[in-house]
Parts: structure tokens; C-alpha cells; sequence
């Protein structure tokens, strides 16, 4: 057996096990499903031992597997411990912050600015992430052992509050609304008055995977409106996607409007008319019970608390 600690295997396994996926890993990981397919190959050379059967349903751990994967799995929680321990008693204080990518890209980065001003003695390691989506099933995915493992400091979460074991306060509320360009409704054959006029224009859809989401055809029927087919358009797997593609003028997004907000301040969206749908889910900023008092965490709770004082859920 190699004299060394293989750990970018270890960690494949682990991720791999804990998930039962592939792909899964691979996403948690942020590498391709065949580099963490690649690795666990090589760690069962080194071992030489097999690791997973796979099976037509999907993966199950061999008897050998099992025997080490909690060892394992304590192991990584120690070693995260411990870069904590070494972290928090630096000089230079820093934060590993994760949220979902839309949120990141047009809520948080445009206003971080602000809080370098307020900490400049504080760095910020910034991670998107699509597991911060979801309520239930994002902390599923990142129990309280995972913001050890991963180094999580704070995780900005989108659902409906429910973050047992955690400590969450809640930034905004969210509502969903249709979002143009100005020039579709000033200009064209077609200018977008009322939601009937929809008909004349492509929808675009953001396929986000999270809990609460209304689509088009459940605003559509919110509106009134019949006639309409609701699928049509161009689809996006990201919100900020689909506003990038609204503010091009491609069409028409059902978005949620804090991440709207400066788009619209700024004058490259419009909400054209109504409804706005609450959602009965909110962002929320979550950490552990145990750390939340830290400084460098409760500096930036604090700081994202004010600032989400101007985010509103809806226009009017």
C-alpha cells in the first residue's frame, strides 16, 4: 500500500458514499462525475479492495467499504476542526461563505463591497453553490458534520425557515413576477400592456430545482389568463440566466424580484403588470449554533441583516 494518504480519493469516496451517486459527489465536489469515478478507481487499486457494487439501481457499498467509512467520515470532520482551530486563532480573520449562484451573482456580489469597507481585516471566500437551493433537502445534503467538513462559516439559504440544529435569521421575502425589458413595453407591434399579451411574446423559464417555485403555468392561472401556452420559450437552469436574457430583450422571466431589484433600480427590467406571487419561502442566513457568535460571523450576519433591510419581495 502506497505510504502516503491518497486524500482527494478519500474525499471522492466519502462524497460518493454519503450521496450513493456519482454525480451527485461530483457536483458536491465541483469536479466532473468521470474525475471522481477516476478516483475511486485509484483508490481501490491502492487498497485492493472494491469499493462500491454497481448496481442497475445505482451504487451500494461493499462489506469493506462500510467497515471504514465512518472512521472515515470522522476523520475529515477532525481535519476540518482542526484548520478551524487554526484558522480562528490567526490574526487574519476569514470567512468561507456559500449561497445559491443566482443569489451570489446578483444579490451578494454587487453589495460585498460594502462590507470589505466596514471589514477590511475580514477575506471572504465566496462559493456558489445549487446545494444551498431547498430548505429540508439542501440541509439534508449539508448536515451540521458537512459545515465542519466543508469549512462552511455561513450558508445563505432559499426555503421555508425550518433549519433545526442551525441558527437562522431571515433576510428577505420573495415574490415572482414577470420581467421584460423596458423597450417591450414602450416600443414594437406588440407592446406588453396586460398579461394577454404574453401571447405574443417568448417565456422565459427558470428550471431551478428548488421547493415553492410557481412556474409560468401557475402564474398564468393566477392571472386569468387562458390560451397561453405555459411551456413554450426558452429554458435556464439559473435564474440570473434568464434575467440576462430578459434584459437582452428574448423575451419575458417569471423571477423572483430581490434578485430583480437592482435590474430594475437601474433601469434594464420592468415588471409590466401583475400579479406578483408571494412565495411562502424566504432567504435565509444560516450558521452553526456553536460558531455563530464568532466575530467574523456575526460581522457578516449583521452586515447582510442591514443590508437585506432595502431588499423587498415585490414591486409596489
Amino acid at each position: 500500500m502506497a505510504e502516503y494518504l491518497p486524500l482527494t480519493a478519500l474525499k471522492a469516496f466519502e462524497a460518493t458514499a454519503r450521496h450513493a451517486s456519482f454525480s451527485k459527489a461530483a457536483d458536491e465536489l465541483h469536479v466532473t462525475t468521470g474525475a471522481v469515478s477516476q478516483q475511486i478507481k485509484s483508490l481501490e487499486d491502492i487498497l485492493g479492495v472494491k469499493l462500491f457494487h454497481r448496481l442497475h439501481r445505482g451504487l451500494e457499498l461493499t462489506d469493506a467499504a462500510q467497515a471504514g467509512l465512518p472512521t472515515l467520515s470522522n476523520g475529515f470532520a477532525e481535519l476540518a476542526a482542526a484548520m478551524r482551530q487554526i484558522r480562528d486563532t490567526s490574526d487574519q480573520p476569514s470567512l468561507r461563505v456559500w449561497a445559491a449562484p443566482s443569489f451570489a451573482a446578483k444579490w451578494l456580489v454587487p453589495r460585498l463591497t460594502d462590507f470589505i469597507a466596514a471589514q477590511p481585516d475580514i477575506d471572504v471566500n465566496l462559493v456558489a453553490s445549487d446545494a444551498m437551493i431547498g430548505s429540508g433537502q439542501a440541509v439534508e445534503m449539508f448536515p451540521a458534520d458537512s459545515f465542519y467538513q466543508e469549512n462552511i462559516d455561513v450558508g445563505i439559504f432559499f426555503g421555508s425557515g425550518e433549519f433545526a440544529d442551525y441558527r437562522a435569521d431571515r433576510l428577505c421575502g420573495v415574490s415572482l413576477v414577470p420581467l421584460c425589458s423596458p423597450k417591450l413595453v414602450r416600443s414594437g407591434k406588440h407592446r406588453l400592456r396586460r398579461p394577454e399579451d404574453l401571447k405574443h411574446h417568448r417565456l422565459l423559464h427558470d428550471d431551478t430545482a428548488y421547493e415553492g417555485r410557481p412556474d409560468w403555468e401557475g402564474w398564468l392561472r393566477e392571472a386569468g389568463v387562458d390560451g397561453i401556452d405555459p411551456h413554450r420559450g426558452l429554458r435556464f437552469n439559473q435564474v440570473s440566466l434568464a434575467l440576462e436574457a430578459a434584459i437582452a430583450g428574448q423575451g419575458v422571466a417569471l423571477g423572483m424580484y430581490p434578485l430583480a431589484q437592482a435590474d430594475i433600480e437601474a433601469g434594464r427590467l420592468v415588471v409590466p403588470f401583475e400579479p406578483a406571487i408571494a412565495l411562502d419561502y424566504a432567504y435565509y442566513v444560516v450558521s452553526l449554533e456553536d460558531t455563530a457568535d464568532k466575530r467574523g460571523i456575526r460581522a457578516f450576519r449583521e452586515w447582510l441583516l442591514d443590508a437585506s433591510k432595502a431588499c423587498i419581495a415585490a414591486p409596489g
